[in-house]
């Protein structure tokens, strides 16, 4: 069964019909066909016109739905030879934050991403995608293993933030995000990030210096939450709900539209319609072929003039906007 989203429900109906005709149809019914290809026209357009218009709070509800593709799932469709490798070599291995060698196109890669899981017990196991120090501890160790063979880095981002339980502030999930942050930013490869769900703040930035950042089409990219944003903000006065998250993520501009506008990032890539959870294998093939010709591109610069790039890169980040001193 698919899961379909609030604002989907109308195009349910559509799509529940046009099963039960299929069933009825079985192929031989020259009538029934007819109706069925005008009820699948009918929800195509019905479909582009929702996802036309979709609010900040709807792509974030979007960028973590359930069948959404996970970092996993784009691996499979995208490399081949893929070498999983685990720990940080001081404390454990956190499986919310996978990584390991591969090849995409003919590219030989690392690959580091986060990884939610699928179904209570997998989600649990990988903390629904929310690394520990160690997590990010071990992508560091497997970065530097890539610039030792000076292999292109790729990170696929989707996390709702790094983990804030007592146990990981124990362990330095401050000084393992800053640190992460201080030594890609020097890394002697091609560093690519891509956001494929949420990028929920520190947690998304601690693998996200790079020297090409690009957004899913209906990924979110936020310091923090709407619904925390919403807490902060408006707890105090009662109850809070929908309303107040998608105030909240209008005014986070969190959106791929709003980081492109914002300079934030450096481009887009489609997703099929209805997001890239109708359909997983073209969503992996825009990813790849954005990829590609990036990497073709960094991998021919010289170290030193990557590092360079990139810091000027980052240092054009951001910026305040106000009056001017009289």
């Amino acid at each position: 069964m698919r899961y379909y989203l609030e604002f989907e429900k109308p195009v349910q109906e559509l799509e529940t019909k046009i099963e039960e005709l299929k069933r009825l149809s079985n192929g031989g019914n020259m009538k029934i066909s007819a109706e069925i290809k005008r009820l699948e026209k009918k929800a195509k357009d019905l479909h582009s016109e929702i996802f036309s218009g979709l609010s900040p709070w709807q792509k974030t509800l979007l960028a973590r739905h359930p069948e959404r593709p996970y970092t996993m799932d784009y691996i499979n469709m995208m490399a081949t030879d893929f070498i999983e490798l685990h720990g940080d070599r001081r404390f454990a291995d956190d499986p919310s934050l996978i990584g390991g060698f591969a090849r995409i196109g003919r590219f030989p890669v690392l690959v580091i991403g986060h990884q939610k899981g699928r179904g209570v017990k997998e989600r649990i196991s990988r903390n629904f995608g929310q690394p520990h120090p160690e997590g990010y501890r071990k992508a560091l160790r497997l970065m530097k293993l890539a610039e030792r063979f000076r292999k292109p880095v790729i990170t696929l981002i989707d996390t709702p933030g790094a983990f804030p339980g007592l146990g990981a502030e124990e362990r330095g999930q401050a000084e393992a995000i800053a640190t992460n942050l201080m030594e890609m930013s020097s890394l002697r490869v091609p560093v690519i990030s891509v956001l494929i769900g949420e990028g929920g703040s520190g947690g998304a930035l601690a693998i996200g210096v790079s020297d090409r950042f690009f957004m899913l089409e209906h990924a979110v990219y936020s310091v923090i939450s709407p619904e925390g944003c919403a807490a902060i903000l408006w707890k105090r006065d009662g109850e809070i709900g929908a309303k107040e998250f998608a105030q909240a993520a209008q005014a986070l501009k969190l959106t791929a539209q709003d980081m492109l506008a914002g300079k934030v990032i450096d481009g887009i890539i489609p997703e099929p319609l209805g997001g890239a959870n109708r359909d997983p294998e073209a969503a992996a093939k825009n990813i790849e072929a954005r990829l590609l010709p990036v990497i073709e591109e960094l991998a021919a610069k010289p170290a030193g003039k990557l590092v360079e790039e990139r810091y000027r890169r980052l240092k054009r980040l951001g910026g305040f906007v106000g009056a001017k001193p009289s």
